[in-house]
């Protein structure tokens, strides 16, 4: 069943997927989408793409270089983003601000100063918000914790993916776990909220005794939320990943095992688990939004601010305003010429249909809690959702004869073994699906 059901597929971290974008959509639409926003919470996530080295597995929207100027620069066409873009968001107040890449600690302190003195000026900020930032542990000393607790980070993730050192060497990421232990005991005494470590399954060399001694060390580390993603390999689109080779990788089977296993690890450890590859302690706030059923999803993976707005801002980010989607333009060159002609840099997005927002309130429903109730959709969207869904709800039977999942009067609830493959059950309510698969554009869920 597991190879069955382990297929080609999104990470729904949005429905309609990005793939879906079209580039007739304007910065005309994405103002339009901001004055007809319902919510006056915004959420802004901004991308550094610079990174110090390359590391072989990474298919994120980078430039790798050791020249600080270059940042400065960016940070430049950065400016000119924000402060067109504050204009429109003057009824909203910032609840979160989130930094992702590429590695935006490759920013030095006095470009990090720059830039959240700006947002400071730009924006109104709740008195609840937070900051939070993804981290390279290779690149920094311990005092530059202490700079970004200064200027109102609260939440830190680090990238970790594999403590061995022939798979660190295989993927050009060899790091120091004493350094990173003395980063996360500097992040507590400074009073860091939480604190992510990201690992990755699938890699090379990867096997179960080794992937075993990873698991202990993160555990080790004792954070408060880990990630756990797998390794997709796909070298006919991420050049980089050329320099893997496929004999490195585990088989499938091997590689399932050690998805398996670091779920039965966490869990037994006491961490809950969110989605199919984010763990929480049970304390965590994303535990407790679970709990309650307010976990949501978006571009940034899962969050407890679902009611937000998400201004993305950067070249390559995603912003999801009101009823839509947009993208800016992914390389350097066309993001700054765009910025000089127009102060903003939307290269695409999306108007959601009414269709759309129904058909992605049941898959975040899914994603988020493993569990549909059918006359919640009903209310919400004044539907017969067996008579919408006639065709879906068909489709389920294979899997519902696999126990992935159980039908009942007025719920879909994904079973324990479905979890694992709760993207597979979401692609069923995706009409989108069917076109894109052909096209070979997802990675395996597994």
């Amino acid at each position: 069943m597991m190879n069955k059901y382990n297929m080609n597929g999104p990470r729904y971290t949005s429905y309609p997927t990005a793939l879906e974008f079209q580039y007739d959509f304007s910065n005309k639409n994405f103002c339009q989408a901001v004055a007809q926003s319902e919510t006056d919470n915004l959420s802004i996530y901004i991308h550094i793409p610079f990174c110090h080295k390359l590391c072989y597995y990474c298919g994120c929207n980078k430039v790798v270089t050791r020249h600080k100027h270059k940042a400065d620069i960016y940070l430049d066409y950065l400016a000119k983003e924000i402060e067109s873009r504050a204009s429109l968001f003057q009824d909203h107040k910032v609840v979160q601000i989130h930094f992702g890449g590429g590695t935006p600690s490759f920013l030095s302190k006095a470009q990090f100063s720059r830039i959240i003195a700006l947002l400071n000026t730009q924006f109104e900020f709740d008195q609840k918000w937070e900051m939070s930032i993804e981290i390279d542990p290779r690149e920094i000393e311990l005092d530059y914790l202490d700079h970004l607790y200064s200027l109102g980070f609260t939440r830190l993730s680090f990238g970790v993916q594999d403590t061995n050192l022939q798979v660190q060497e295989a993927i050009n990421r060899v790091q120091d776990l004493t350094f990173i232990k003395s980063l996360l005991r500097r992040a507590r005494d400074l009073g860091f909220c939480s604190i992510n470590l990201d690992v990755i399954y699938g890699l090379p060399h990867q096997s179960p005794v080794l992937f075993e001694k990873t698991l202990n060390d993160i555990l080790d580390c004792d954070p408060d939320r880990i990630s756990l993603f797998s390794y997709a390999h796909m070298p006919s689109r991420f050049a980089a990943q050329r320099k893997i080779k496929d004999e490195w990788l585990p088989t499938p089977d091997v590689k399932m095992s050690l998805m398996l296993r670091a779920l039965d690890v966490f869990v037994e450890k006491g961490y809950i688990a969110i989605g199919m590859d984010h763990f929480a302690k049970p304390n965590d706030d994303l535990a407790q939004a679970q709990q309650s059923g307010q976990l949501h999803r978006n571009f940034q993976g899962y969050t407890t601010l679902g009611s937000s707005d998400l201004l993305g801002l950067g070249v390559s980010s995603i912003s999801s305003i009101g009823n839509s989607f947009s993208q800016n333009y992914k390389s350097l060159t066309d993001y700054y010429a765009s910025i000089d002609t127009y102060k903003n840099a939307v290269e695409k997005g999306l108007w959601l249909s009414r269709d759309d927002q129904i058909r992605g309130d049941v898959i975040k429903t899914l994603m988020c809690n493993f569990l549909v109730n059918i006359s919640d959709i009903e209310k919400r969207w004044q539907i017969d959702f067996k008579t919408y869904f006639e065709n879906e709800l068909n489709a389920l039977d294979p899997m519902i004869k696999d126990h992935m999942l159980q039908l009942e009067e007025n719920h879909i609830r994904v079973t324990q073994s479905g979890k694992l493959f709760v993207r597979t059950i979401c692609m069923t309510f995706d009409k989108y699906m069917a076109a894109q698969l052909n096209q070979q554009r997802f990675s395996r869920i597994i």
